[in-house]
């Protein structure tokens, strides 16, 4: 039977592929996706959302707005890597499947709850505002997750957004702390292996070549939204950050890690939202999440460009 998930995002051009790349995967039964403010705002995650489904025929996935600000108050997002629709250059029609009237944080809870116990993946692709608001208000959900397979951090890779701190735990570290407080079972993708999963030109070809509109649109998704000074003269090339969590579930061996404990800094202005990774053990704290931290990349454009062309 196939895997039933949820995919939690703030598409995102890296979301978006994640999206199809789920999409196009018979292993897998998305169950819904619940929007959430990020790499954009919410108006503008919820709607591109909608539009990736479109873009593959899959309009009967249901879409839910969630929440529009972290837990903390304030708001970052990540125009200066996604553009300003969030989807980089890539232009789709405004969507015409409608948005569910539910809040995603409820989207979350209840299928949990009405679901026999472990049976869902829950994807967290961007900062974990719903989650852990899920959490709060049904804090039983942490035992009824059969994975939490979430995309964040950083350990030896270092931040992304500020020396020390990824884009979705600097979002909302708060949300982060409850999270990997809550005892669900977590599996983290961080930097430390997104960063080995470059689009190079190369790769970026490979998909554009299927020829399909799924696989032109993912192209133009895994193109940085404007020229990068590599520092080298080397061609510009963007990290697939968010892929790589479907890519877990449906081809774990193309990924290496280990148990530890993550914590995550809520006080500190200079290390706000870091990921204290105890890979020695020092702390004594107990282990509470597998963090992934090498993957076979070509293996990985394989597998994408593979299902890829199986949509439209």
């Amino acid at each position: 039977m196939p895997r039933p998930i949820i995919i939690d995002t703030d598409p995102g051009t890296d979301d978006a592929v994640a999206i199809l790349l789920a999409l196009a995967a018979p292993e897998l039964d998305l169950l819904g996706l619940a929007a959430v403010a990020g790499n954009a705002p919410l108006v503008a995650t919820e709607r591109n959302a909608r539009a990736v489904l479109e873009l593959a025929g899959r309009t009967e996935v249901p879409v839910y707005a969630g929440c529009p600000r972290p837990i903390g108050g304030g708001a970052i997002s990540a125009e200066h890597a996604h553009g300003e629709s969030g989807l980089g250059g890539l232009q789709l029609p405004p969507p015409q499947l409608a948005l569910q009237p539910g809040h995603g944080v409820d989207f979350l809870v209840e299928t949990l709850r009405t679901s026999p116990p472990r049976s869902i993946t829950v994807c967290a692709l961007g900062p974990l505002t719903n989650v852990a608001a899920a959490l709060i208000k049904a804090p039983d959900i942490a035992e009824r997750i059969g994975e939490l397979v979430v995309m964040g951090g950083a350990s030896y890779a270092l931040g992304n957004t500020t020396p020390c701190a990824e884009f979705n735990i600097h979002a909302d570290p708060l949300a982060a702390a409850i999270v990997f407080g809550s005892g669900a079972s977590i599996t983290l993708i961080p930097l430390d292996l997104t960063h080995q999963v470059m689009s190079t030109p190369e790769r970026m070809e490979r998909v554009r070549a299927l020829g399909n509109r799924c696989g032109l649109a993912a192209a133009l998704l895994m193109s940085p939204p404007r020229a990068r000074k590599t520092g080298r003269g080397q061609p510009p090339a963007y990290a697939l950050h968010d892929p790589c969590v479907i890519a877990y579930l449906l081809a774990p061996e193309l990924f290496e890690g280990a148990e530890t404990n993550v914590a995550v800094e809520t006080q500190s202005p200079l290390t706000l939202g870091m990921t204290v990774i105890d890979w020695r053990g020092i702390s004594g704290r107990p282990r509470n999440a597998r963090v992934m931290t090498k993957i076979d990349a070509d293996g990985f454009y394989a597998l994408l460009t593979e299902r890829l062309a199986d949509l439209p």
